[in-house]
């Protein structure tokens, strides 16, 4: 039994090291129509003022190509 378990063990181990790290990327919209791309979207900026407008995206690509679409279409400003 011990050994079952210790194997069970090692699997467990072996499964959580083998999974790949999932980056989390968002765009917030500030108070004044600046958008940004937010690292780790489940973390919200401190204070208020802003909203978010696109969450878990899966790479920071895909994030600035929902920003370059809400500029687009005037939902944010440059960010430049």
């Amino acid at each position: 039994m011990t050994r079952l378990a210790f194997a069970v063990g090692i699997l467990a181990l072996a499964f959580a090291a083998a999974t790949p790290a999932r980056a989390d990327f968002g765009v917030i919209r500030f108070e004044r129509g600046v958008c940004t791309v937010w690292t780790e979207s489940h973390a919200r900026p401190a204070g208020t003022g802003w909203r978010v407008l696109w969450y878990h995206q899966p790479t920071r690509e895909a994030a600035e190509a929902k920003i370059k679409w809400g500029v687009a279409h005037r939902w944010c400003h440059n960010t430049w």
